[in-house]
């Protein structure tokens, strides 16, 4: 067999990759049949399943050399990933900060997979580039950044955090001998993402301080202050300041203006972690309460919560351009061809650790301009009054509950008349997971066992939250009914505590 007679043979057996009109229309009837009959059924279909056996049914259809029928997959796809576990589509996902998953997005992941544009680098990409551009642009004037920003969309919180850490790291001329000597200050409530974005960038070793917190929860500027001059005063190296525009336990928003203050008069790297709370800004009634994130040197936004995109879409802005292109730019030499197309701008490559970058600026701009801005701030206020009706609400049932929301957490715990109340209140989450209508989360502060509800899911409403009352009004009674049942729950955890005792 001649070469050329051979590359035909393999050229033929690979064209059912590139299948033609006919064979596409049957494989994408055959997704879209299902992912209607998924939407339509949604409503009716628990939000968390506890029997999660079928996942290991996915072991039996391996990868092989045989084809397996679109059918077959997509039932698989069903049984084994969908429905065991949670719902994250869900109007009843009420747990952790709910991410988002709406249609139009859906839309653009298939357009930018049919098209495989490559949004790395702009010589290449010029208009996925030029489009995530102006995403950012957009982002930055949300927040209240200068020209001078740049940034980058990421694939979460955590990817986008690690970005604003590098660039801090750089902008300061940090070195490894300097670390240990170099200062990070935060809330005891920080994402844990940003902790680990610290080790991701070398600097596990730089010194951790927890700055006291007031009673809703927030840094405590008057105890920043201190504990700055106080490390200058042992020799350290104040360095980096993270604050929180919404954190995950709470929902609680740090006095970012305050905190701005102290940063810059010492010369702080000042981070905002508003992954939660960031889109908030799209109200002009709550900036208020985001005022000082413009002032700060990085931040960090999340469209897959507050826009409601899909899982893995978050983004970072720094407020100079410069810190960012310096920490992360890097040329090889087969990519010398792409230099020149820079002065048309920079590349998404030059900004981050990302080289291969899926176009994600599809699923943010499609939506924004299919549906405008205005239902996406209708969204937000309704998940800030659906926040408040459940603290009343779950109150008026009876429960302990945390402060007033200032976005759209709730905690929130039961206190029994007599046994650990951290025992019932761990029960209880776990006898709402048997149920599974909604699906809650819990939280541990200052040592108590406390409930948490988030409303950030666009399809969750005023019917879900009347809904979770319900769950926990039938799970309370339940567990107070058969005491044996939460006591147990302490046995197990090896929790030794008085008759009588309340946590």
């Amino acid at each position: 067999m001649t070469l050329r007679s051979r590359i035909l043979e393999l050229e033929r057996e690979s064209r059912s990759l590139d299948p033609d009109a006919a064979e596409r229309d049957r494989l994408l009837s055959a997704a879209h049949a299902y992912a209607q009959q998924y939407l339509d059924k949604l409503p009716e279909t628990p939000a968390y399943n506890c029997d999660k056996s079928a996942v290991l049914a996915l072991r039996d259809l391996a990868a092989g050399p045989g084809p397996r029928p679109m059918d077959q997959l997509i039932e698989r796809i069903d049984g084994s990933v969908v429905r065991p576990g949670l719902l994250p589509s869900h109007a009843g996902h009420l747990a952790y900060i709910p991410g988002g998953g709406i249609y139009a997005s859906s839309l653009a992941d298939y357009l930018a997979a049919v098209t495989n544009e490559y949004a790395g680098v702009r010589f290449a990409g010029p208009g996925a580039v030029e489009m995530e551009d102006l995403i950012l642009d957009w982002m930055a004037k949300l927040v209240g950044f200068p020209e001078t920003a740049d940034g980058n969309l990421a694939s979460g919180g955590s990817i986008a955090s690690l970005i604003a850490v590098v660039a801090a790291r750089e902008a300061a001329g940090l070195r490894a001998r300097d670390f240990e000597r170099a200062v990070v200050y935060a809330s005891p409530h920080i994402h844990q993402c940003l902790h680990k974005a610290l080790r991701v960038a070398g600097m596990g070793e730089t010194v951790r301080r927890d700055v006291a917190v007031d009673r809703g929860r927030r840094l405590c500027p008057r105890s920043l202050a201190e504990v700055v001059a106080a490390d200058r005063a042992r020799g350290l190296k104040p360095w980096l300041v993270l604050a929180s525009a919404g954190t995950a336990d709470t929902g609680a928003v740090d006095p970012l203006a305050q905190i701005a203050d102290i940063a810059h008069r010492e010369g702080l790297w000042y981070h905002v972690d508003a992954a939660y709370g960031g889109f908030f800004a799209m109200l002009p009634e709550f900036r208020p309460v985001l005022a000082g994130m413009e002032r700060a040197d990085s931040v960090v936004l999340d469209p897959h919560k507050g826009m409601f995109l899909p899982y893995g879409t978050g983004a970072v802005l720094v407020r100079h351009r410069d810190a960012l292109q310096d920490a992360h730019a890097y040329y090889a030499s087969y990519m010398q061809d792409t230099v020149e197309a820079e002065a048309g701008g920079r590349s998404p490559a030059a900004v981050s650790p990302e080289l291969t970058k899926h176009f994600r600026a599809l699923r943010v701009w499609l939506p924004l301009l299919l549906h405008g801005e205005e239902p996406f701030r209708a969204c937000l206020r309704e998940k800030l009054e659906l926040a408040k009706y459940f603290h009343r609400e779950v109150e008026a049932l009876g429960f302990e509950v945390g402060p007033e929301p200032e976005l759209s957490v709730v905690t929130y715990r039961w206190v029994p008349e007599s046994g650990d109340a951290n025992a019932f209140n761990q029960a209880l989450v776990e006898e709402t997971h048997r149920d599974g209508r909604v699906f809650l989360s819990s939280t541990t502060i200052d040592g108590r066992f406390v409930l948490r509800m988030a409303a950030l899911a666009f399809r969750t409403h005023l019917d879900t939250i009347d809904l979770a009352l319900e769950v926990l009004r039938g799970a309370v009674a339940r567990l107070e009914a058969e005491p044996e049942r939460w006591r147990a729950v302490a046995r197990a955890d090896g929790v030794a505590h008085a008759p009588g005792a309340r946590t």
